[in-house]
């Protein structure tokens, strides 16, 4: 059972990125998907959801409108595009999977907004 990130790294204020999560060992399309981040010095926060069958979205006030969720259930995968970014988006970026008992996070990928 394993959730992996990628995608993150630097980008310009304004600019764009790109975050997947890939899932094994478990029937991802059965489980509710979301994006989570972790600023330096502050708690965890959530930021996107997305129901198994990717019919409905939700996103944090911080990041409607900039921030979209999608998944590809054939794919096993999770999706955050991320564009007109911002300093404040700097953070660790977590994808976490849940379904009945199960609650599933993955190890992160790094997002800084700077110039």
């Amino acid at each position: 059972v394993q959730l992996v990130e990628s995608g993150g790294g630097l980008a310009q204020p304004g600019g764009s990125l790109r975050l997947s999560c890939a899932a094994s060992g478990f029937t991802f399309s059965n489980y509710a998907m979301s994006w989570a981040r972790q600023a330096p010095g502050k708690g965890l926060e959530w930021v996107s959801g997305i129901y198994h069958n990717g019919g409905t979205t939700y996103y944090a006030e911080s990041v409607k409108g900039r921030f979209t969720i999608s998944r590809d259930n054939a794919k096993n995968t999770l999706y955050l595009q991320m564009n007109s970014l911002k300093p404040e988006d700097t953070a660790l970026y977590y994808c976490n999977a849940r379904y009945r008992n199960d609650d599933i996070w993955g190890q992160g990928t790094q997002v800084t907004v700077s110039s």
